[in-house]
């Protein structure tokens, strides 16, 4: 007999993807989550202080993202994504008051590299030929296969690597570099266009998914925390979600997409991640100006990327391990003379809101990549989805969205009993 049933842990984008897969599937599912409202770390909330609601971090995705595509799709998301018709990517050195864009063209044959003004300033053509050796990377540190030098890791790769990766760009894995650039350099720049949710994450990616699943009859419960698992040997046969113990029926299938920290607590021997990098987001009440790009690369600024939206300007750290335990108000004055400096802004600072995630993601170094676990466990009906999971990506959209695939697939194949 097949699973007919699934109970999801998480509501973050994991668990919703494994949701709407099981339910495109025909199966019956009882989604819960311990947080207010579904996203996870893709969540939006109103700030008294802004006056605004906001994201609580600024997530980037790219138009060749297949993961999101078919997600957005099969829920009817009809808010869409903003960003450049064409792959350009804006920077300005905080320094030296340069500005450049890279444009990369949409076809897969790179001749982007071949126009002084497509590539990175003082650079040439044979200086990208190093990427070669990370698109054909199998293991070992990004700065093992790439020299970090030169206008080319400067302005482009180290910057745009360190937010993916959300790691020191050299100390990374080189294994999930390569997967990401083989998904996006080497496609070329029809995959690499870079796209925000506007107005908000909830609104592009949240709210579409819970409205979609209620309309299906599997709403999302939220304020319901799983606190134990009971096993008996090759299955879960229980779970507690803090008011007794309920059973786990013999065609009933359990997919915990919870935070690795979380699930090693509920699952006996489980081996995660266990080392996490954290992002710092400012937030700002000042209408973007009308010729500011959606997305701007700072260099030389404590700021790395500032996002341009129509009520607000915000930015983002990534690897912020550093600057995590600073005081909020010194960290919302620094990021706002990068800002007034980078959008040439004369302004005193606005309404700010700082928000911190401490463990945002896993560090995307080697040890940590190979820390993490597959989708299937050793009990059969017991899956686990979320973008520490063995993906292939470093914690992205993208990987989360794809683990939730994975973890309904095997779900649907599984044998009850």
């Amino acid at each position: 007999m097949s699973i007919a049933r699934v109970t999801i842990a998480g509501a973050g984008l994991a668990g919703l993807s494994a949701a709407v897969a099981l339910k495109q599937a025909g199966l019956a599912v009882r989604i819960s989550d311990s947080a207010a409202q579904p996203g996870g770390r893709c969540r939006s909330y109103f700030d008294p202080q802004l006056g605004q609601t906001i994201d609580n971090g600024n997530h980037l995705v790219l138009s060749g993202n297949q993961a999101v595509a078919r997600f957005r799709s099969a829920i009817g998301a009809d808010v869409p994504l903003a960003g450049p018709e064409q792959a350009d990517f804006d920077f300005c050195d905080i320094v030296s008051g340069a500005r450049w864009t890279v444009r990369i063209n949409d076809g897969r044959a790179p001749w982007w590299v071949l126009d002084k003004h497509r590539r990175v300033p003082g650079s040439g053509p044979i200086d990208y030929l190093p990427i070669l050796r990370l698109l054909m990377a199998r293991k070992g540190r990004v700065d093992e296969h790439f020299t970090t030098i030169g206008p080319v890791w400067d302005r482009l790769l180290e910057p745009v690597l360190l937010a993916v990766l959300n790691t020191a760009a050299g100390e990374g894995s080189a294994l999930l570099t390569r997967n990401a650039l083989r998904e996006t350099v080497a496609v070329g720049g029809a995959a690499m266009r870079p796209l925000i949710a506007e107005p908000t994450l909830a609104a592009a990616f949240g709210d579409p998914a819970s409205t979609w699943l209620a309309g299906q009859g599997a709403p999302v419960e939220i304020g319901r925390r799983l606190r134990a698992i009971g096993f008996d040997g090759d299955r879960v046969v229980s779970l507690d979600w803090g008011a007794g113990v309920e059973p786990v029926e013999a065609d009933e299938a359990v997919i915990l997409a919870v935070p690795p920290w979380v699930a090693t607590a509920l699952v006996p021997d489980l081996e995660a991640p266990d080392e996490f990098r954290a992002i710092v987001n400012g937030h700002f009440a000042f209408p973007a100006p009308h010729d500011a790009p959606k997305m701007l690369g700072l260099i030389g600024a404590t700021a790395e990327w500032v996002f341009a939206f129509p009520d607000r300007l915000s930015v983002t750290v990534s690897a912020a391990d550093a600057l995590v335990d600073r005081d909020r108000e010194e960290l919302a004055r620094i990021f706002w003379a990068d800002i007034c400096t980078a959008l040439k802004i004369d302004a005193l600072m606005p309404a700010w809101q700082i928000v911190k995630e401490k463990r945002a993601t896993f560090a995307a170094t080697p040890e940590q990549d190979a820390k993490r676990p597959p989708a299937a466990t050793r009990w059969r009906n017991l899956f686990l989805a979320g973008d520490w999971t063995q993906t292939g990506l470093p914690a992205t959209i993208e990987g989360a969205l794809r683990s939730g695939e994975t973890a309904a697939r095997l779900a649907i194949g599984a044998r009850s009993g």
